[in-house]
């Protein structure tokens, strides 16, 4: 009867939704200050741009998943750039017992949620090597940004079935 009893537990906790975080580590970075050293005789008032994706790959069938977060990270002083920063913060992380559209939040909000802090350090850390204030990023909403994208791919397969209609 206890055998029993640690068979259907062992298969309740396969069923159990698991995460963990296994790694964490920087990918790339890139750093460039192209009008260096005359931007350093202007008032520091910048104009800052921020460009981010995701993206993850599957690493094996026991539920490991690569997440890599890019962030570029442009400040302009006028038109002229005082520095760039490209990085892709990524991370190994454990999933299982999730699917679908529960698994692709995770993938595409919750992972990259947890990233982000370390690519934001990793950021302020080379501008001040470049001689350059901290940057301190505002948080980033990867929730509302991952159901914009969500719909965005449903609006798109939604013209692409109408566009097949028609032909």
């Amino acid at each position: 009867m206890a055998e029993n009893d640690q068979a259907a537990a062992g298969t309740e906790n396969q069923k159990q939704p698991q995460f963990a975080l296994q790694r964490i580590y920087l990918k790339d970075l890139s750093f460039e200050s192209p009008n260096s050293p005359a931007v350093f005789q202007e008032q520091w008032k910048p104009q800052v741009n921020l460009d981010l994706n995701t993206s993850h790959t599957k690493l094996n069938e026991e539920g490991q998943y690569e997440v890599v977060l890019s962030l570029t990270v442009t400040a302009k002083m006028d038109e002229k750039v005082a520095y760039l920063v490209e990085i892709q913060q990524a991370g190994v992380f454990m999933i299982k017992g999730v699917e679908g559209q529960q698994l692709g939040h995770m993938l595409g909000a919750y992972c990259p949620n947890i990233l982000f802090p370390y690519a934001r350090e990793a950021i302020d850390g080379v501008a001040n090597k470049g001689s350059f204030p901290s940057l301190m990023l505002a948080p980033v909403n990867f929730d509302a940004i991952y159901a914009q994208a969500l719909k965005r791919k449903q609006e798109e397969a939604a013209g692409q079935a109408k566009e097949e209609q028609t032909h």
